[in-house]
């Protein structure tokens, strides 16, 4: 049974994700601060944290961090729709995902079955990623469509080689910037939307309304297989 820690001082927040999640059998665990949330990862390693950032005691971004310092545990952040400074800092301290408030119930869970399922996979267990519109392969660093293979720059390939070995996490704009170009190029988002238009132009087959290449305006981007 996949375990899942809820951190959110709002009563009513908890009560319903812990209702929603354990009648889908999700072993449900829950924190009302930041020192508990904390205590709770430490003592029960609970295989997915959702959590809210607004918290009374510790600052969420600060949980985190704190997370990070040992533990890989996929995080979910829920944030308010007004916090999108907060949602850069969350991803950046080490936040896998963010869904915003008010959000729906049915997107809470996608996001948490693609968390889980990133987990149980290995990096390098699945060298060859398929989509319905391009194979990529990683460990031969090619990309099949329409069984030819699609010649790929070098930067067009380690922006997708990052992506492709994140699915369905978001990749924030800085942590792509710094991974690709380098730690001086952390501000030129304008490099990303120049290569992502080219291998969605390359590699979907609506380059206008991408399948695979997904943008968050303002975050990052994101590859759904």
């Amino acid at each position: 049974m996949t375990t899942v820690l809820i951190v959110d001082d709002e009563p009513q927040i908890l009560r319903a994700l812990r209702i929603n999640l354990s009648a889908r059998g999700y072993d449900v665990l829950t924190a009302d601060s930041g020192k508990r949330a904390l205590a709770q990862v430490a003592d029960r390693k609970p295989d997915v944290v959702i959590l809210d950032l607004g918290l009374p005691d510790i600052d969420g971004v600060e949980v985190i961090a704190g997370i990070r310092g040992w533990s890989e545990v996929p995080i979910i952040v829920l944030s308010a729709r007004s916090e999108s400074i907060r949602k850069v800092d969350a991803l950046d301290a080490g936040a896998d995902d963010y869904v915003t408030k008010p959000f729906g119930m049915d997107e809470l869970l996608a996001r948490l079955r693609a968390a889980v399922r990133r987990t149980q996979v290995k990096q390098g267990d699945e060298p060859v990623v398929v989509t319905d519109s391009f194979t990529v392969d990683l460990a031969a660093k090619k990309v099949i469509r329409d069984g030819t293979e699609i010649h790929l720059t070098p930067t067009e390939w380690e922006v997708l080689e990052i992506l492709v070995r994140n699915p369905g996490k978001l990749v924030a704009q800085k942590q792509l910037l710094t991974e690709v170009w380098g730690p001086t190029y952390h501000s030129e988002t304008h490099y990303l939307r120049i290569y992502l238009a080219q291998l969605r132009r390359k590699l979907e087959v609506d380059p206008s309304h991408p399948r695979h290449l997904i943008t968050e305006a303002g975050m990052g981007y994101r590859f759904e297989p």
